[in-house]
C-alpha cells in the first residue's frame, strides 16, 4: 500500500504534482476520464501510471484507488455544471474509504470565502459564499472534512487563487499571454485596476507534497497565495512589453458579461463570480509557511517570462 493517485490529473496543477513526484523519483498515478489527454500529458513519463475512470460507476472509483495511499484530489467540472462537485467529490470518498486510502489532498479555491469582509483574508475567515459556485465548493470541502473528523479518512483543503502559467487556456490570464504572443487583443475582465493576485502553477507541485506529508495538515484548510498583489493592468503591461508590442485590451465589465452571457453559458456564469474583480479575496498565508517552512515562489516578472515564451513556442509552430 502506498503512492500518490493525481484523480482528474490532466489539470494545470495536476501537471506540476506530477512534475513534483518525478523530481523525487516517485511512482504516481494519473486518473481521468480522458486517455488521450492523459496520454499527451503524461506518457512520457516512466514513472506515470495512466489509468481512465467513470467517477458515476462506484466500481470504476474503487478501482482506479485502490492500492493508494494517498489521493490528491484536482476534478474540474464545466463552469456551468458546479452542482457536480459534491457529488463527485461524496463518490470518490466512498470509494477512497472503502479502498482504505488513508489521505486526501483536496485542491481548493477561494470561492467558499465568498466577498471578503476582511483583508488579507486568513483562514479563520468566514465561509459564507454568495455565489452558487462558491455554495458548491464548500459543500465539496464539508463533504472531506466531516469524513475526517468522523475519523473515516484524513483530509486537507489548499486553497490556491487564480493562477496562469504555460499553457493553461483555462486562465483568466490566457488571452493576455496570447495576444501578447501573436497579435491582437486580450480579453480581460474588468475592472482591471483593482488588486489581484495570481498563482504561477508549476509552483504548486512541491506545496502539495510537502502539505500531503504534514500529519498536522489534516482537519482543516490552507490558504496559498500568489507572490505578491499586482493588477491585471501591470500585468498586461508587463507582458505586451516583454513581447515587445502596445498593448491591446479589451475589458469586458458585468453588464457586458450578462449580455454575452445571452448566447454563452461560460459567459453567462462568469457574471455571479465578477465580483472577484471587484471585491478580490487576497490570501495571507502564513499559517502554511508556518507549517512548511519556505516555501518557493517564482516572482510575477519570471512568471511572466517563462509563460509568454511558451505561448510565442505555441504560436510560432
Amino acid at each position: 500500500m502506498g503512492g500518490f493517485a493525481l484523480i482528474g490529473a490532466a489539470g494545470a496543477i495536476g501537471k506540476s504534482v506530477a512534475d513534483a513526484l518525478h523530481a523525487e523519483g516517485k511512482p504516481y498515478r494519473v486518473v481521468g476520464r480522458d486517455r488521450v489527454k492523459l496520454q499527451a500529458t503524461f506518457g512520457e513519463d516512466s514513472l506515470a501510471e495512466i489509468v481512465t475512470w467513470n467517477p458515476e460507476d462506484p466500481a470504476s472509483v474503487r478501482s482506479v484507488v485502490r492500492g493508494m495511499e494517498t489521493l490528491v484530489y484536482l476534478v474540474g467540472v464545466p463552469y456551468d455544471q458546479f452542482r457536480l462537485h459534491p457529488v463527485l467529490m461524496q463518490k470518490t470518498l466512498d470509494g477512497a474509504i472503502a479502498e482504505g486510502v488513508q489521505r486526501v489532498v483536496l485542491i481548493g479555491t477561494v470561492y467558499p470565502y465568498g466577498i471578503p469582509v476582511s483583508s488579507p483574508v486568513t483562514e479563520s475567515h468566514p465561509r459564507e459564499p454568495q455565489t452558487f459556485k462558491g455554495k458548491m465548493r464548500k459543500e465539496q470541502e464539508d463533504i472531506l472534512l466531516k469524513a475526517h473528523h468522523d475519523g473515516k479518512i484524513q483530509g486537507t483543503v489548499l486553497r490556491l487563487p487564480d493562477f496562469f502559467g504555460p499553457d493553461i487556456e483555462r486562465s483568466l490570464l490566457h488571452s493576455l499571454f496570447q495576444a501578447a504572443a501573436s497579435g491582437g487583443t486580450a480579453n480581460l475582465i474588468g475592472p482591471i485596476d483593482t488588486p489581484h493576485e495570481y498563482f504561477y502553477a508549476p509552483d504548486a507541485g512541491p506545496v502539495v507534497l510537502a502539505l500531503a506529508s504534514k500529519p498536522e495538515a489534516y482537519g482543516k484548510w490552507w490558504n496559498l497565495g500568489g507572490p505578491g498583489v499586482t493588477t491585471q493592468r501591470d500585468l498586461a503591461d508587463q507582458v505586451f512589453s516583454l513581447a515587445g508590442r502596445k498593448p491591446k485590451l479589451r475589458v469586458v465589465g458585468k453588464t457586458t458579461l450578462k449580455i454575452m452571457g445571452l448566447f454563452s453559458p461560460i459567459m453567462r456564469e462568469l457574471v455571479e463570480m465578477s465580483y472577484l474583480q471587484t471585491n478580490p479575496v487576497l490570501m495571507d498565508d502564513s499559517a502554511l509557511h508556518s507549517l512548511l517552512g519556505d516555501i518557493q515562489k517564482t516572482s510575477y516578472e519570471d512568471a511572466i517570462r517563462a509563460t509568454l515564451q511558451a505561448y510565442q513556442r505555441t504560436s510560432t509552430h
